[in-house]
């Protein structure tokens, strides 16, 4: 969001998914689209099928890599240095939109000159990427008339991610291929309904809508609305959180709502014991997850078949669920649970159900101003902006201008990984998500059917490392950083580069996070994820 709000002015994605069925030329990076998002990779699939082109920047070949008609296998870490070289080639050729730039862009004489001391064999030497192929790829782009680029946490999970973010911005901006059907730049969310949260203020920094909380005309509109004075100072990302920060005063209670940090968040030890230094720890979640163990009070919370609302999806598209069955047990949706704590705690929050919660964001949101139940009833949901009830959503962004006037180039150089490998940790760990479970497996992991497909923490090596170190399929190795152990069985693939190690985050028996780095993006405070050096060691049975 940090990304694109800069270059763009709006952090969502800019098409619709069923134009990506329609691209000439699709972009794909750090996304394993088949597993984490199969309904977007059907649309790949389906152009490929009518003759699109497909390139893949991913250090892993994943299946769709192999579909792919350019891989660019590069080096984890090193999306800026191929990009700089691809929009280098694509400048060298003459191949760049200038009277879409002229138009729609500035700051173009920046990049210019970043990308005028960019050397295409320095290139090929970082990202490991054979310099034919970043030509390829970049005429292969520019030239087509609909190109379209889709991204997921593979880009953003580093410490440059929003650098990363802006160079793929630039890339579509260069070329003219933003600001129309089939072409854009298309973040895949993570999870169900981020952008819906993120929507919503739940980010530490704006209001519902992107509205700024240091803005006083904003400030203002809210405190009217809800009745008591607001604070405009800016609040807490999650690892400011979790692993404290010496110049914050220090976190005394928290509620945790849907999230199991003792999974997901890197440096568990660290998670661990900022917790269990809290005064108060309160959870709110379906099941015991390993979060709500921690807790002193835990709520039992509704799931989506149990209550009313909306979600919003990738493509900005608000859509309502129906409430299927009657809460179970003592569950309570998560707006019951809400509200119920904010009367004890002395303001009194009432909404009767979820239309009138939804009629009152229309009212304080431009984005949602056309969003009421009644227009979501019986129909595939709207995506925002919808600013009326008479606006009928919008299927791309940024038509005729940007959302901030002009789209604004952000060069960048190439930032070094927050950890390199030596003799001691000589590999690089990528992690990521299985086809048959769902972030900390919460709910997947509680599933027979999807356990009996996969239900043990596998690390991916490739076979001429296996080999090196006398590992055999199904072995069991303890893979060490600088930060603490886990365990895994081996499994022997070519899909992973020679120094190269994969694995799930999915397995509370292998809890990667406890080897992962905390080290983060300095602007969206985004951890590296997708890179930390390890060592392995055969378990000697």
């Amino acid at each position: 969001m940090a990304g694109l709000a800069t270059t763009f002015g709006s952090g969502a994605m800019t098409n619709s998914i069923a134009e990506i069925e329609f691209a000439q030329v699709i972009l794909v990076s750090g996304s394993n689209t088949t597993v984490a998002h199969p309904q977007v990779a059907r649309r790949i699939y389906d152009a490929v099928d009518r003759g699109a082109k497909l390139i893949v920047i991913d250090p892993r070949s994943t299946r769709i890599a192999r579909l792919a008609h350019i891989h660019l296998q590069i080096e984890s870490g090193s999306d800026i240095p191929l990009l700089n070289g691809i929009m280098r080639c694509i400048v060298d050729d003459n191949l760049q939109d200038a009277a879409f730039m002229a138009a729609q862009t500035e700051n173009y004489q920046a990049l210019n000159d970043t990308l005028m001391a960019v050397n295409l064999d320095e290139v090929a030497a970082i990202t490991r990427v054979d310099k034919a192929l970043i030509q390829q790829a970049a005429r292969l782009y520019a030239t087509a008339e609909c190109s379209t680029i889709c991204y997921c946490l593979g880009v953003t999970q580093h410490i440059c991610g929003t650098h990363n973010v802006q160079s793929y911005a630039n890339l579509a901006m260069l070329t003219g291929q933003v600001a129309r059907e089939s072409t854009g730049v298309n973040p895949l969310r993570g999870q169900n309904n981020v952008q819906g949260s993120c929507d919503m203020g739940g980010l530490p920094n704006v209001y519902p809508g992107y509205q700024a909380v240091t803005d006083e005309v904003v400030q203002a509109k809210f405190e009217q609305a809800w009745g008591v004075p607001l604070s405009n100072t800016v609040g807490r990302p999650l690892l400011e959180m979790t692993h404290g920060d010496s110049t914050a005063k220090a976190l005394s209670a928290m509620l945790i709502v849907g999230e199991n940090p003792m999974l997901s968040d890197p440096g568990l030890t660290h998670v661990e014991a900022t917790l269990k230094s809290l005064d108060f720890l309160v959870v709110a979640d379906l099941f015991l997850t390993e979060t709500a163990q921690l807790a002193d009070v835990v709520f039992p919370a509704a799931s989506f078949a149990e209550k009313t609302g909306t979600v919003t999806n990738s493509e900005r598209r608000v859509q309502l669920m129906n409430q299927a069955i009657e809460p179970i047990g003592e569950c309570k949706n998560d707006g019951e649970i809400i509200m119920e704590l904010s009367r004890r705690m002395g303001y009194e929050m009432d909404y009767p159900d979820s239309a009138a919660v939804m009629d009152e964001i229309a009212a304080l949101t431009p984005l949602y101003g056309g969003m009421h139940h009644d227009r979501l009833i019986g129909s595939w949901g709207l995506q925002w902006p919808c600013l009326d009830r008479n606006h009928p959503g919008t299927n791309y962004l940024h038509k005729n201008k940007f959302s901030r006037g002009k789209g604004y180039f952000s060069p960048a150089n190439h930032i070094e990984p927050a950890e390199a490998t030596d003799n001691d940790y000589p590999f690089v760990l990528i992690t990521g998500r299985a086809y048959h479970h769902y972030h900390t497996g919460t709910v997947t992991r509680r599933c027979s059917m999807l356990n009996r497909e996969h239900n043990i923490p596998w690390l991916d090596i490739h076979p001429d490392d296996a080999n090196r170190l006398g590992l055999n399929f199904a072995d069991k190795v303890v893979v060490a950083s600088r930060r603490g152990q886990c365990t895994f069985s081996v499994c022997i693939t070519d899909s992973v580069k020679r120094g190269d190690l994969y694995c799930d985050f999915h397995f509370h028996e292998a809890p990667v996070n406890l080897l992962t780095l905390t080290a983060a993006d300095p602007i969206a405070h985004c951890p590296e994820f997708k890179r930390c050096a390890v060592q392995v060691i055969k378990e000697v049975l």
